[in-house]
Formats: structure tokens, C-alpha cells, sequence
């Protein structure tokens, strides 16, 4: 049982297809596993057993009556707990949410459930994924596989840990501002953050609605992409879903001999460890050496995407976060007024990271702040779509540092700036709805290091050829995590 474990879903799938295991005996392993190692990184808060091994089952059954299934079918997913599944709880990490049972699914959920895959379980995150450490949960922080005194990077840390330590292959994060791609670069994963509207919202609780979007974790760029390609596509139930080029994916070319990879100086400035810069320049050079030419470029308005995002985030948080009043759902607190109920409602069920960037917000939708942030973080925000645009009429794909650093220790970060400066370089991709994947590339301090690749809108194909090419000649993806052994 324990050979099924530290294997991709692409290689776990293959032996399912060739009848040299079973989906339960897959299953079987990795919930044996997953009851050893999530009480020692509180990846998971909760491990769905007998649903797990009910639908493993199901797939014994189809595959036996020579049913034709997807490369998902019997492969484990840990779903981040934002996300919504009907009949499982939902709290996004906070104690307002605590005991909320989801009503319906989320479109990724049903997508994932008929291409058979097998949800075992809710993995942990920030509260209401605001965060860069997994550390601001209601339920306690999750702590990284290579080294359990670290943080895993957040918010999405739950779901980088899952996949990290082996519980399962595969894992759905969201991604608002960098938080797939910096928890799969602490946990020396493949993330993916896709194009805004490449991937359904319709089931994530919403942070900021112009910034979210569905990501995933997994050890590969195969895996990545054999995911994405069941869960993305346009869906009536989400408006911002987009309908795109179906002929534009991947088809598996690793070939990068000729192509344009910029380098933004923005990128490679002050801030970055030295450790981490001598890693990131020497995944540069390998690419080069696979045939890529490298170019140096400039995303001048790079420079200003902390400030402006922490005045657009907070403000739609602001906005979003006004449903969770104590009445409809979520947690309650009884008031001799509504008023002062509504104030211990939410006294008490936020957190204070969620509390400092809901006053923010509505401080920068005020009257007298509006024209003056909130109005310049628009403006802002659409010079760095133009960097962007410029930039790719002279390269084909954009690389650089995921993070500034390697996971720090836990509670070694108490100020929020320092944590905000965590996200510095993942982003821009946000603001502009760039796609963006991080990749593994080596450690600095014993701890993994991740590159970041941005690219034109919808071309998701270009950043798993680029990663591939890498994958293909490197074995830093192969490397596990076992500091929680």
C-alpha cells in the first residue's frame, strides 16, 4: 500500500488503467497516510473516509464493466475549504462559518465528481483566504511537510501541505493574490493561478470578485494540466466565466528552442534573499540552455501592485463581507438592538486580519476616500494590464521569482506588511488576469524554491510547455517532502 504513495495522479492513473491496483486500494493508502501525517501539519480539518472509499468503489465498478473513464477517475483531491460541497461544511477557516453545511456544489466539485474523482477531504487555509502563511485559521496553522517550524505560505497553505506531504496528488486552492503560486513555491510544487474567467467562481465565497480564481496544486506540469482540462471551461451559473478558444490547449509539446522569455527588472531588484536570487537565476540559465532566448524587459507599474492591490482587495472584501451579518447564516450573537447584535455577530466571528481589511475597505469606498484611492488604484491597475500588453508584443512568456523568500518560521512574521511583501511578485497577475504557474527549481536553506511564469491571457498551453521543457530535464518535482516524518 505504501508503494501508492509520493506517485503523481498521472502515474497513479496508469496503474488503475493497467488493473495493477485498485481505486480503493489507492484510496485506502493515502487515508492511512493521511490519518499518520495531518495530526503532525493540520493540513486537512476534516478527512471524509466513507465517502472516499464509497466512491472509490464506483470507480472499481465502471472500470471493471469496461466503462471508458477519465485520468481523474479514483485519484485523490483535497478541496480548499472555501469551497462549496453539498452536505460538507464550509467555513472558510473562521469561526463565523464554524458550523455552515454547504447547500449546493461548486461547479469545479461537480466537474471533478463526474470525471471521478474522489474528494477526501476540507483542507485548511487563512480565514476567508486573508493571508500568506496559513496561520490566521480559526482552527490553528498548518505547518509545512519539509520542515513542520515553518509556515507552508497561504492562504491556500492547507492545500500546498496536502499535496507536499502526500495525503493526496492533487488539490484545489483559489488564487487572489498570489495565494496558489506562494504556498506551491514554499512547498516546491506546480501552482497554477489560470486566466480570470477561465475557471468557474460559481461555489468559492467570495474575497474580492475581480481577483479570485480557482487554482491548482499538484507535483507536475502533466497533472496540472490533465486537472485543469476537467475543471475549466465557461459556466451559465458564474458571469465572469468566459467562453475561449477550445483548439488552444496543450498537447503536451515541450519544445522552447526560440523562445522569448522576459526577465522584468522589477522582478530581480531589491527584497529578494540572495539565496532565493542565485536558485531563480540558475532555473533562468537552464532554460536558456533548453533553447529559450532571454530578454530583459520592465513592468514599470510592478512596482506599485502591493499598494494597489491592498486598496482593491479590501475594498470588495468590504463589500462581500457585508452578507455575514449573524442573521441569515454563519455565527450569531444576540444584541439588545439589531445594531449591536449585527457589531457582536461580527465582533466575534471575524478574525482580526479579516476585521483590519473589511475597515480598510470601507474606508477607502468612502466619500471622502473614494476619488482619492480607490479611484487611483483603478487607474493603476489598468496601466499594469498595458505593461503587460507591451511586454508581450516582445516576448512570449514572462519568468521570474514566485517569493521574495523561503517559508519562514511560524509566528516569525507578526507585522502585516512583511506579510503582505510575501505576494509582491505573484501580484501583478491578479491585477492584470494574466495566468501565472509556479514551479519548483531547487532549495535555498534547505527549503524549496519556485519560478513564475505569466502569460498572455488564455494561453495556459505556453506556460505548461515551458514548465515541462524544465521538468523534463531537471528533478527538483521529484524530491519529497518528509520533515513531518
Amino acid at each position: 500500500m505504501k508503494s501508492l504513495l509520493w506517485k503523481t495522479a498521472s502515474e497513479l492513473s496508469i496503474l488503475m488503467q493497467n488493473k495493477e491496483c485498485s481505486a480503493r486500494e489507492v484510496i485506502e493508502a493515502h487515508l492511512e497516510h493521511a490519518r499518520q501525517v495531518n495530526p503532525k501539519i493540520n493540513a486537512l480539518l476534516e478527512i471524509k473516509e466513507e465517502e472516499a472509499l464509497a466512491a472509490a468503489d464506483a470507480v472499481d465498478t465502471k472500470r471493471l464493466s469496461g466503462e471508458k473513464l477519465s485520468d481523474l477517475a479514483g485519484i485523490p483531491i483535497a478541496i480548499k475549504d472555501n469551497m462549496l460541497v453539498e452536505g460538507w461544511k464550509a467555513t472558510a477557516a473562521s469561526r463565523m462559518l464554524e458550523n455552515y453545511v454547504a447547500s449546493y456544489s461548486a461547479t469545479v466539485i461537480d466537474r471533478l465528481k463526474s470525471a471521478g474523482a474522489i474528494l477526501i477531504g476540507r483542507a485548511n487555509l487563512d480565514e476567508f483566504a486573508m493571508g500568506s502563511s496559513c496561520e490566521t485559521s480559526h482552527f490553528g496553522p498548518t505547518k509545512n511537510p519539509w520542515d513542520i517550524s515553518r509556515i507552508p505560505g497561504g492562504s491556500s497553505g492547507g492545500s500546498a501541505a496536502t499535496v507536499a506531504s502526500s495525503i493526496a496528488p492533487l488539490a484545489l486552492g483559489s488564487d487572489t493574490g498570489g495565494s496558489v503560486r506562494q504556498p506551491a513555491s514554499l512547498c516546491g510544487l506546480v501552482g497554477l493561478k489560470p486566466t480570470y474567467g477561465r475557471v468557474s467562481r460559481y461555489g468559492l465565497m467570495s474575497l474580492a470578485s475581480s481577483l479570485d480564481q480557482i487554482g491548482t496544486f499538484s507535483k507536475t506540469v502533466l497533472d496540472t494540466a490533465n486537472i485543469m482540462k476537467i475543471i475549466e471551461g465557461a459556466d451559465a451559473k458564474d458571469a465572469t466565466s468566459c467562453v475561449f478558444d477550445q483548439t488552444n490547449f496543450w498537447n503536451g509539446e515541450s519544445d522552447i528552442k526560440g523562445l522569448r522569455i522576459g526577465l522584468p527588472k522589477e522582478f530581480f531588484g531589491e527584497g529578494m534573499d540572495q539565496e532565493v536570487q542565485k536558485v531563480i537565476a540558475e532555473a533562468a540559465k537552464k532554460l536558456e540552455s533548453l533553447g529559450a532566448v532571454l530578454v530583459d524587459i520592465s513592468l514599470p507599474n510592478a512596482l506599485s501592485a502591493i499598494e494597489t492591490y491592498y486598496v482593491i482587495l479590501p475594498a470588495e472584501a468590504s463589500s462581500n463581507f457585508a452578507r455575514y451579518d449573524g442573521l441569515r447564516y454563519g455565527h450569531h450573537s444576540s444584541g439588545e438592538t439589531l445594531i449591536e447584535s449585527y457589531e457582536r455577530s461580527r465582533g466575534e466571528g471575524f478574525g482580526s486580519e479579516v476585521k483590519r481589511r473589511i475597515m480598510l475597505g470601507t474606508f477607502s469606498l468612502s466619500s471622502g476616500a473614494y476619488d482619492t484611492f480607490y479611484g487611483k488604484a483603478l487607474a493603476v491597475r489598468d496601466a499594469m494590464r498595458e505593461d503587460f500588453r507591451k511586454a508581450f508584443e516582445q516576448v512570449d512568456v514572462i519568468f521570474g521569482p514566485t517569493s521574495p523568500s523561503v517559508a519562514w518560521k511560524l509566528g516569525a512574521k507578526s507585522d502585516p506588511i512583511s506579510l503582505y511583501l510575501a505576494d509582491i511578485y505573484t501580484i501583478p497577475a491578479n491585477l492584470s488576469g494574466n495566468p501565472a504557474m509556479s514551479v519548483p527549481c531547487g532549495f535555498a536553506s534547505g527549503m524549496p524554491v519556485g519560478f513564475q511564469l505569466i502569460g498572455r491571457p488564455f494561453e495556459e498551453a505556453i506556460l505548461y510547455r515551458v514548465g515541462q521543457s524544465y521538468q523534463n530535464d531537471t528533478t527538483w518535482h521529484e524530491q519529497n517532502a518528509k520533515g513531518c516524518f
